[in-house]
């Protein structure tokens, strides 16, 4: 099972014009020992005069001054006060469509959707060729999981500029969301070739191969990630969850230790260890981390589920070892858990049988089949439970749905026959213990029907 944590879906291309960026001191010395002519020195002067009052310009415009100084919050992760600057920014020019972008980037940081699609809207609006507002936007409609309206975006960034590695990126990991695996690969393929140091492009690609099952494929990608960012814990999580699919499980701890090292309230990779434990069949650890991952992250119910399953094996163990009190403790645990589970009321039912707890074996026996209806098991551990109560006529009723569910089921042919013989049916108890011959390779099964079908003759 790959467990896996949100893509990186990452960076965008900043404004490639830059900010002029007011200095009142002087522009600075000019290096060196230079000879220059008159009409040289004139030129120069010129070209110096023309920048001072550039610079002059942008100092005076108070919209460049709220950009920037919303810039300085945005590094800081100062979203309200960056917001409330490009606010600024933008009364003093109504017109001024890369405010409107930087705006919606500090909107989306909090995950304040629908004003920051506003605002990347009104920038392409203002300037139809603002690539990051195109990128930007397209990432939202991702976290919306509006595939096609990313892609839409992502398509017009890559127009604007065909080499931009990232959007080929952003684009892959999307087509991948959607499930268009190829399209995906594509991509990937393409942001790499034009830019091989472009990491979240390998992660991504990684992550397409894991769920294609191309497990060594995904661990190159992944370890090559790594390689580049030896401190980000989802790669560590990933690969370690690759290393889980091909058995490789002493990898898979270690990767997915590194990933709980770097960080220590990180759900998924508590939980991908547990998946690595089970394998293992070490039931307390897997329970511990399984636990941790449900304490972190409360409200995902597959870490719920996988705690109940994991209880439910360790429950099965004390089980089959005759520690049936634990069984029942591990089992009702489950149950607490995961009150839909129909394999945790099964096997607290079997438990129940083996204690001669008739009743309650014949309650979760029967819960089971009501959440699970095609549950064959629970159909003939019911019968016994009713043979054991001398409901003769419901254990032949469950093992005729028994054998319904599959026909070559030996084992409830012969118990239907037992049944059979034991109400009289001498006739249907033999054609039932034939079958069970007929269809058995156990030579104990075989030689037992036949003895019984010898009793039956005999007293016929």
């Amino acid at each position: 099972m790959i467990g896996a944590d949100a893509p990186i879906y990452p960076r965008f291309p900043q404004h490639r014009g830059g900010h002029i960026r007011c200095n009142s001191q002087a522009l600075g010395k000019i290096g060196g020992y230079v000879i220059l002519s008159d009409a040289m020195k004139h030129r120069l002067l010129v070209i110096m005069l023309i920048g001072i009052m550039l610079s002059v310009l942008a100092c005076a415009d108070p919209a460049q001054k709220h950009l920037e100084q919303g810039d300085i919050y945005s590094s800081q992760a100062q979203w309200a006060e960056a917001i409330s600057e490009y606010g600024k920014a933008i009364e003093s020019n109504p017109n001024l469509a890369l405010a409107y972008s930087k705006r919606g980037e500090a909107y989306a940081a909090r995950e304040d959707w629908p004003p920051a699609l506003s605002d990347f809207s009104k920038a392409l609006e203002l300037d139809p060729e603002l690539i990051e507002a195109y990128s930007h936007r397209a990432s939202i409609y991702h976290a919306q999981q509006q595939w096609d309206m990313a892609i839409a975006d992502l398509n017009k960034a890559i127009e604007l500029d065909p080499e931009l590695a990232v959007a080929y990126s952003n684009r892959g990991w999307t087509y991948a969301s959607k499930g268009q695996a190829e399209e995906a690969l594509a991509d990937l393929n393409k942001a790499i070739e034009l830019d091989p140091e472009l990491i979240e492009a390998y992660y991504n690609r990684g992550l397409v191969h894991n769920g294609q099952g191309n497990w060594d494929m995904g661990i190159a990608d992944l370890s090559k990630a790594i390689e580049s960012d030896p401190t980000n814990p989802l790669a560590y999580n990933d690969r370690g969850s690759a290393y889980t699919n091909i058995g490789q499980f002493d990898a898979a701890i270690a990767d997915l230790d590194k990933a709980i090292e770097l960080k220590p309230d990180y759900a998924w990779a508590y939980y991908n260890r547990g998946l690595v434990c089970e394998e293992q069949e070490q039931w307390d650890a897997a329970i511990a981390n399984f636990s941790k991952a449900t304490e972190l992250e409360p409200a995902l119910a597959i870490f719920d589920q996988a705690l109940a399953e994991a209880y439910i094996s360790r429950g099965y163990i004390y089980r089959a070892t005759g520690q049936g009190d634990l069984a029942l403790a591990d089992l009702d645990k489950a149950i607490e858990l995961d009150p839909e589970l129909a394999v945790a009321y099964y096997n607290r039912g079997s438990v129940y049988n083996s204690q001669g707890k008739w009743e309650l074996a014949i309650s979760d026996l029967s819960k089971a089949i009501e959440l699970e209806p095609g549950y064959l098991a629970a159909y003939s551990n019911r019968a016994y439970t009713y043979i054991n109560t001398g409901q003769l006529d419901k254990a032949i009723a469950d093992y005729n749905k028994a054998i319904e569910l599959e026909p070559d089921y030996t084992l409830a042919y012969y118990n239907r026959g037992i049944v059979y013989f034991n109400t009289g049916q001498a006739d249907l108890a033999i054609a039932d213990l034939n079958k069970a011959i007929e269809l058995s390779e156990d030579p104990e099964l075989i030689a037992a029907a036949k003895e019984r079908i010898s009793e039956i003759q005999r007293r016929k």
